[in-house]
């Protein structure tokens, strides 16, 4: 069966963001000045084929550990969409 899955990788929250800040700069410029802070990631989808959806969000956590995501300054979150 295939399934869609979703990641979500962001910075940790410790620690500094400078393209957040650089995009937080440049709304400030254009009078956006309600926006406190701004965070930028990445948004990853994925078709799996797997037996399960067991099997299709590991095999995505393993390619998001080996790949997708920097574990000393990010962190994911994997989602199977419909």
């Amino acid at each position: 069966m295939t399934y869609n899955i979703q990641i979500k990788v962001m910075p940790l929250k410790e620690l500094l963001d400078p393209q957040g800040k650089a995009v937080l700069g440049g709304l400030q410029n254009l009078g956006l000045t309600g926006i406190a802070d701004v965070r930028v990631g990445k948004h990853i989808t994925l078709q799996v084929d797997a037996d399960s959806e067991t099997a299709a969000k590991q095999l995505a956590d393993e390619a998001s550990k080996k790949l997708l995501a920097n574990a000393v300054m990010e962190f994911y979150e994997i989602e199977v969409i419909g």
